[in-house]
């Protein structure tokens, strides 16, 4: 079992950034890719981005891609995400995911949730 917990979400003007942390405990977390999903209100949850277990594969949906990094320290069994130049519409609850394999961008891929932080961006 994984327990994962994000933190880092808050309030935001357009351009500015924000880096979204997510720690895990229970289980080995190097086995386990982690994404990142978001909710926007009155939206279905959509992916944003996965890294593998090793850290060394990536993927990032069109939407955040060039503006935004995942990156994990497995050490700390914690993964981020650096969302820079940050526009109203990257509004919604930001959560990470644990996956038993890395490449699923549906949240079926994904076995363990956070319960959610609030980014809010402001124009």
């Amino acid at each position: 079992q994984v327990q994962l917990v994000e933190s880092g979400g808050g309030l935001v003007q357009a351009g500015g950034s924000l880096r979204l942390s997510c720690a895990a405990s229970g289980g080995t977390f190097r086995r386990y890719a982690m994404g990142w999903f978001r909710q926007a209100p009155g939206k279905e949850r959509e992916f944003v981005v996965a890294i593998s277990g090793g850290g060394y594969s990536t993927y990032y949906a069109d939407s955040v891609k060039g503006r935004s990094t995942i990156s994990r320290d497995n050490a700390k069994k914690t993964v981020y995400l650096q969302m820079n130049s940050l526009k109203p519409e990257d509004t919604a609850v930001y959560y990470c995911a644990a996956a038993a394999n890395f490449g699923s961008v549906s949240e079926r891929g994904y076995d363990y949730w956070g319960q959610g932080t609030q980014v809010t961006v402001s124009s």
